[in-house]
């Protein structure tokens, strides 16, 4: 089937308007410093060659249709037994003498492409080095790295002294897709990078896609002559074969070209992925042409994941710092209810937890028809005005934007104090939230070349001339605020969350109280999204919010007394001796309880259950507030899971590692897998607890990369001894 150019440009066709959905997976042709040869299963004969794979074995006859066993018998021999392993995403490396001088010794990269076939990737082998105390070393510094600034600065220093490049960047995509060069090491003479920010456009979407599934990728030589595939079309699948797993691949000409514009000769370029998210980049630029062989970039693919784990590990405990002290703010707006009947002294008589966790300037809480606020914010109407434009966004935990005035152009006159606004609803109610606001930063920004110059000279790939210059080029930016970091929305979510259940716990109070007000406060109460419960003095509910309703079966009828919860309790005899404690007793109830849902039978809450004073000695009733806890139990499932499964992971590999000599490997074995256990502890800590399954399963699938690296560089280092290495490996 033909491919739509104008949405989908074959590899090679596309021009600058549309290279973001250029096919460069579909390249059909490979880089000549090495051959490849795609296999059938599981019988291993070759369909399709790279067109210097011939001269390259040393094999004067058509390869197509030959029997891998024919052509390179040691090689087959070693590959066969491993046809039932996934080779999906884990290539198998063999070190392999092919042609007819068995001196020439080849690396050998296996893999298994979506569509079926083996693909096999010969290139020169270099000479076996012992590179376990170095990975050592480096991988010490990544774990003992205590702040992402010092973690990216040793990632480039520790990446230009292993894999030698002129150039090493840390580069990090921001949530537009946008880079920035947070970190460099460079030869004397070069510019310097450091600082720079690049446009989405320069890293396509297509690119970034392939990044994500190949971590680690090479070119050699910019100005190297592709060897096209033979014959261009799977004769199994009458398509173009899929090389996004390739070492081989051709690059998309208009990356050459933007290379060459940089005067750059050749790359190597190691993928971040954190939470199973391209967080960035560790690119290595030449000025000449380099060759890196397989056993190095796999030292470089083993740092990077483990960079990438730290990186984990480093955002996630400054989240659970924030949550700390947002924690602490609760605390004390729920002492300043029992102390002066009143939250809101605790939350803005020291500012600092409310703008510091969250880098803002100031402030403001709209509620009850008040506004209170603290630092420099607007007027009370024109924050009434963000308010309303706040009911008119779609519904979330947080909203946010960096301009204002862009978003709503009405309100562009307040851009100087509240360019930026993140708000976070405190009750069901409209117009009801906690607002922070940061002023317009009138900033230059630092880009690398023009973006925004004009950049065709043609449709011909080899005239494309995407910014020549790569100068600074400095921005000025009106109209916005600093962005809002994902750090800053999670935290945002949780004081905003911890803000609305101090507002129910008060209403809740109210009910009680203020009898006038007893049919508004109701309502207010009536539907809160969390599950409340208002008893009066004997223990007769006098209000149930729907959300804890909702929790009941549709044949249960619902409670009328504190006596009639026992039934949902997991354990009544506990819940009956503690509501005993609440109600004779008069002391507050905290704990973890398991109650019998509708939806899914037994689920997690915190129970928070509070005896209500008029005076001394004279109780009003009595105040009930769950909180769901599912999230942060998956998110302790997930965490142990995962500990047990990297136990069990290192106790197997340690077992495969046994027959190196080097005892070196089984001590990174246990550096890596620390390494990913601390990750794993400070993501479960986090703040982002929805997010916390998929960051564990991530930190253990970098795990199983990692130790299947670690395995092939084990194989290694057994070629400089007497080790005969199991077949395969």
């Amino acid at each position: 089937m033909t491919p739509d150019l104008s949405s989908s440009p074959a590899f090679g066709y596309a021009d600058l308007s549309n290279c973001e959905r250029e096919q460069i997976q579909l390249a059909a042709s490979i880089q000549p410093h090495g051959a490849l040869i795609v296999l059938s299963e599981p019988d291993l004969v070759v369909i399709q060659v790279s067109e210097n794979a011939g001269s390259l074995l040393r094999i004067d006859r058509d390869l197509i249709g030959a029997r891998l066993d024919e052509l390179v018998p040691v090689l087959a021999a070693r590959v066969r037994p491993r046809l039932g392993d996934n080779l999906a995403q884990i290539p198998l490396v063999l070190r392999t003498p092919v042609g007819v001088r068995p001196e020439r010794d080849f690396d050998a990269i296996v893999h298994r492409p979506p569509a079926g076939g083996l693909v096999v990737e010969l290139e020169p082998s270099g000479a076996a080095v012992d590179l376990s105390a170095r990975i050592n070393a480096a991988l010490q510094t990544i774990i003992a790295s205590a702040s992402l600034r010092s973690l990216c600065d040793e990632a480039a220093r520790i990446f230009k002294s292993i894999a030698g490049y002129d150039r090493v960047m840390v580069y990090r995509f921001d949530d537009e897709g946008h880079g920035e060069v947070l970190s460099e090491q460079r030869e004397p003479e070069l510019e310097a990078y450091l600082g720079n920010r690049y446009p989405d456009s320069d890293i396509p979407r297509i690119a970034r896609r392939l990044y994500e599934r190949n971590r680690i990728r090479l070119l050699v030589d910019v100005d190297y002559e592709p060897v096209r595939i033979h014959p261009r079309t799977s004769p199994v699948t009458g398509e173009d074969l899929d090389m996004s797993l390739c070492s081989l691949r051709s690059m998309s000409p208009i990356h050459i070209q933007y290379l060459k514009n940089m005067g750059v000769g050749a790359t190597l370029v190691a993928s971040l992925l954190v939470g199973g998210r391209l967080w960035g980049l560790i690119a290595c630029h030449h000025r000449g042409p380099r060759f890196v062989q397989y056993e190095i970039r796999a030292v470089c693919e083993l740092l990077a994941e483990a960079v990438a784990t730290r990186i984990a590990a480093l955002e996630s405990f400054v989240q659970a710092q924030a949550e700390l002290s947002v924690r602490r703010l609760e605390q004390r707006m729920v002492e300043a209810i029992s102390r002066e009947g009143d939250w809101t002294s605790a939350l803005f008589d020291d500012p600092r937890t409310l703008l510091q966790t969250v880098d803002a300037a100031g402030a403001a809480l709209i509620c009850d028809g008040r506004i209170l606020t603290t630092g420099e914010v607007p007027g009370t109407r024109d924050l009434r005005e963000i308010g309303a434009w706040l009911d008119t966004q779609p519904r979330s935990a947080v909203m946010a934007t960096a301009s204002l005035r862009r978003d709503e152009p009405r309100l562009a006159d307040l851009t100087p104090v509240a360019s930026g606004i993140l708000a976070a609803p405190v009750s069901s109610c409209m117009g009801e939230y906690l607002i922070w606001c940061r002023p317009e930063r009138v900033r230059t920004v630092t880009w690398g070349g023009n973006p925004f110059k004009p950049v065709f000279s043609g449709n011909d790939p080899a005239q494309l001339s995407p910014r020549r210059s790569f100068a600074q080029w400095h921005q000025v930016v009106e109209g916005t605020s600093d962005p809002w970091t994902s750090a800053n929305l999670a935290t945002a979510r949780l004081i905003g969350e911890s803000v609305a259940d101090v507002i129910q716990q008060f209403r809740s109070v109210r009910v009680l109280i203020a009898q006038a007000q007893l049919a508004q406060v109701r309502s207010q109460v009536r539907v809160s999204e969390q599950p409340i419960l208002i008893a009066d003095a004997d223990g007769v509910f006098l209000l149930t919010t729907q959300s804890f309703e909702r929790l009941l079966h549709p044949d249960q009828p619902p409670p009328q007394c504190l006596d009639d919860l026992l039934a949902l309790f997991s354990e009544p005899a506990e819940a009956r001796r503690r509501l005993n404690e609440l109600v004779n007793h008069r002391r507050a109830w905290r704990g973890e309880v398991e109650l019998n849902t509708r939806d899914i039978g037994l689920r997690p809450f915190l129970v928070r259950a509070d005896p209500v004073f008029s005076s001394p000695g004279s109780v009003l009733g009595f105040v009930i507030l769950l909180t769901d806890l599912s999230e942060r139990k998956s998110a302790e499932d997930a965490r142990h899971r995962v500990q047990a499964g990297l136990l069990e992971q290192q106790k197997l590999m340690r077992q495969q590692l046994q027959w190196s000599a080097n005892p070196m490997y089984r001590e990174l074995l246990s550096a890596i897998v620390g390494n990913a256990q601390l990750a794993a502890l400070e993501v479960t800590d986090g703040v982002d607890l929805g997010r916390v399954p998929a960051l564990v399963d991530a930190v253990q699938s970098s795990v199983h990369r990692t130790t299947q690296l670690l395995e092939h560089l084990a194989w290694y280092s057994a070629q400089n001894t007497k080790d005969d290495p199991p077949i395969g490996n």
